[in-house]
């Protein structure tokens, strides 16, 4: 594939994610999604990135902000809209919701609903493939307030003495829910933290798909060719608020202003207007093929059936034999 098309690619997929999270706001609104949901908008390059340089043998273990890793992974959009309609169609027979996305025939080991809890996981997974002589990483993606977690430090502790084949992804997007930054972590630098551990680690501008995805490749090569664990801090940001319950009273309207002229999908979209790959009927091409595909997930996911009553303990209790 040559470079003008991949970037194309990129382009489509985060836009493909940026276009699936606005339909679910409208879907939530009108109360056809229930409960929880945490919104990855402004965060696509992150996703995109991170999961571009992962082979299909890899291994990610996600957070409850995770439709955009699902979708990247190449979870089919029409189980992850299931999954939040409670349909037996999602990834979870539409028992977990938007916070439980889950695919073990991708590798994809989800959606966890605590802050942190995928980071011991993801660390185990490595452990396997290590003990077994596989050649595959193990990519983890977890917030800036998982850093605040006991879980983080003695995980990371572990893959830097293990040796462990792991890709620790930091999603810095500013704030721990409505807590900013500063107000948690002495060391804002969470890079030079993760660096005390004796791991590789370094930052990144997760608002540049492009630097995303070469940082990714870096970390991913590195940990697959015998170097140990890498740490990327991601610095992004989320356009929205934490949830769809966040009044999100607690951030500057001018911040998220300033952060919004740096829209990592409009970012890429201008460099390939300059460099000729994109143009307006292009673009609108897209937009229509997109929408087009929203659609039909929308109507997949809405015919799936419901689990009946008399299964709903199925999976909760053990049978007896």
């Amino acid at each position: 594939m040559t470079e003008a098309k991949d970037r194309l690619e990129l382009f489509t997929e985060m836009l493909r994610i940026r276009r699936f999270e606005e339909r679910c706001v409208e879907l939530y609104s009108a109360a056809a999604i229930r409960g929880f949901m945490h919104l990855c908008i402004g965060e696509e390059a992150v996703a995109v990135g991170v999961l571009r340089a992962l082979g299909e043998s890899d291994a990610v273990v996600s957070t409850y902000r995770e439709h955009g890793h699902a979708l990247a992974r190449g979870v089919p959009m029409e189980a992850v809209l299931a999954e939040m309609f409670g349909r037996t169609t999602g990834t979870s027979r539409g028992r977990g919701g938007s916070m439980h996305l889950f695919d073990s025939a991708r590798r994809f080991y989800g959606g966890n609903a605590i802050v942190a809890g995928g980071i011991p996981l993801a660390v185990g997974l490595a452990l396997a493939d290590a003990m077994q002589g596989r050649r595959q990483v193990t990519a983890c993606l977890f917030g800036d307030g998982a850093m605040a977690e006991g879980e983080f430090h003695e995980s990371v502790n572990l893959a830097a003495l293990w040796h462990l084949p792991i890709v620790f992804c930091c999603e810095n997007n500013q704030y721990a829910m409505g807590t900013a930054l500063a107000r948690t972590h002495a060391q804002t630098d969470l890079a030079l933290r993760a660096a005390s551990y004796g791991v590789r680690s370094w930052a990144c501008d997760g608002m540049d798909l492009l630097a995303v995805r070469d940082a990714a490749r870096r970390a991913v090569d590195t940990a697959r060719d015998g170097g140990g664990p890498c740490f990327l801090e991601l610095r992004t940001y989320r356009f929205r608020a934490h949830s769809m319950y966040d009044a999100d009273r607690y951030r500057d309207p001018a911040e998220i202003a300033a952060w919004k002229e740096r829209d990592p999908v409009e970012l890429l979209a201008g460099a390939l207007r300059t460099g000729g790959e994109l143009d307006d009927a292009g673009r609108e091409a897209i937009e229509a093929e997109v929408a087009g595909q929203i659609d039909r997930a929308v109507t997949a996911a809405q015919a799936g059936p419901l689990e009946p009553v008399e299964d709903l303990t199925r999976f909760v209790y053990s049978e007896p034999s």
